[in-house]
């Protein structure tokens, strides 16, 4: 088995650069928004590493427990991006963008999470 498996899976590449992405948008915000850019951060960057924490371990039924936690990840960054449209901090043309990329990132972590329930069944 290869050591840093990870790094060969596509959907950790794409949230790695929604990372990026989410690093970028929030180093624009204001003072008053800090602590959600702050939030905002640690739950995308949590998605990294859920999938690369999840990948060492032993058996599917532990790695599907990271890639859950990847999902609620996810889902925590797309609440901070509806909090940032509805504060009016970013407009819906970055909005749609992001909430896209999120999009495909929770898409390809249900479809490893099934994958692999149904090696574990």
């Amino acid at each position: 088995m290869k050591t840093f498996r990870f790094l060969d899976f596509l959907v950790y590449k794409e949230a790695r650069d929604f990372y990026k992405e989410i690093m970028l948008l929030t180093n624009k915000f204001s003072r008053p928004y800090w602590s959600l850019a702050d939030q905002m951060r640690r739950s995308a960057l949590s998605v990294c590493l859920n999938i690369a924490e999840g990948s060492a371990k032993r058996t599917d039924k532990d790695f599907n427990r990271y890639i859950e936690n990847s999902l609620g990840s996810i889902n925590e960054t797309v609440a901070g991006l509806d909090i940032c449209f509805a504060e009016s901090i970013i407009n819906s043309v970055t909005f749609d963008k992001h909430i896209a990329k999120a999009e495909s990132i929770a898409k390809q972590l249900g479809g490893f999470s099934k994958k692999l329930k149904s090696s574990t069944s």
